[in-house]
């Protein structure tokens, strides 16, 4: 249903905001993003300016608030914040003992902590990221997106066929395009179904809101199949969407998770 929205997106993230301040954000990036040829996918979409932008940014909060957490240490808020700035810096092992600090502070954030799901999975560990999404689940039978997760985690160790077949199920009614993406992950979809459920006729930003979700998970629907070089060119169109770039909160948080993985593919030596 249109009116529900993700604990990965703004529902919960208005409780979370509530219990421990703003998540860390994005500055905003103005500046075109560069052309690319269409066999060049490892041009990065930002430019060098808005990557150079970034990178301060996340080094004046990271000063900021560790800073901050020398005089008060187990300030939940701050080491939220601290979590997000080491995630988007791709320290995923530092965001992770900050994220677990803070169910330890406060053991009633962690079953909804997708964040540390996430963390987890970046920091390479699946079994870890798979149990959160299962509290996540408990806590939350309609986000699609959890299921995902798990799926996701599982993939790498267990292959794509026992992941699929773990996959959580939903009854309930979800925000597209989530249940049509896990068709996808259902086998019963194919990727050309996905791209093309996105009507032409929504409105601008819906659209755009639509097609970010459907590359950043056809991305990692086909790194999870190992297969790289399909998901890449779905990773660049998450990272070079201005919806996801610009969207605040939980939104934001997976647009970074899209950039993030876009840029270890694209580092990595072409076959």
């Amino acid at each position: 249903m249109t009116t529900h929205w993700t604990v990965f997106g703004v529902r919960a993230t208005f409780v979370l905001l509530a219990a421990f301040g703003q998540l860390a954000h994005t500055p905003a990036i103005t500046a075109d993003e560069p052309k690319v040829d269409g066999s060049d996918q490892r041009q990065h979409p930002l430019s060098a300016e808005d990557q150079a932008k970034l990178r301060k940014q996340w080094d004046d909060d990271l000063a900021d608030v560790s800073k901050k957490l020398e005089t008060t240490p187990d300030n939940v808020s701050l080491l939220s914040k601290r979590g997000d700035v080491f995630f988007f810096r791709g320290e995923f092992a530092k965001s992770v003992r900050d994220y677990e600090r803070m169910s330890e502070l406060n053991p009633t954030l962690d079953a909804s902590h997708w964040r540390l799901g996430i963390a987890y999975f970046y920091a390479a560990q699946p079994q870890k990221s798979a149990a959160q999404f299962d509290k996540f689940f408990v806590t939350d039978d309609v986000d699609r997106e959890a299921g995902l997760w798990k799926y996701l985690a599982q993939a790498p160790t267990l292959g794509v066929e026992k992941a699929r077949s773990g996959l959580l199920k939903y009854k309930k009614d979800d925000r597209e395009p989530m249940p049509t993406i896990y068709r996808l992950f259902e086998e019963e979809l194919t990727p050309d179904d996905l791209l093309k459920s996105v009507d032409a006729k929504l409105p601008p930003n819906v659209r755009e809101q639509r097609l970010f979700y459907i590359e950043l998970y056809l991305g990692l629907w086909h790194d999870a199949a190992k297969h790289p070089k399909e998901a890449l060119p779905h990773f660049r169109a998450a990272t070079a969407n201005r919806w996801g770039r610009s969207a605040s909160y939980g939104p934001n948080y997976m647009w970074h998770v899209g950039r993030l993985h876009y840029e270890r593919l694209a580092e990595k030596p072409k076959p």
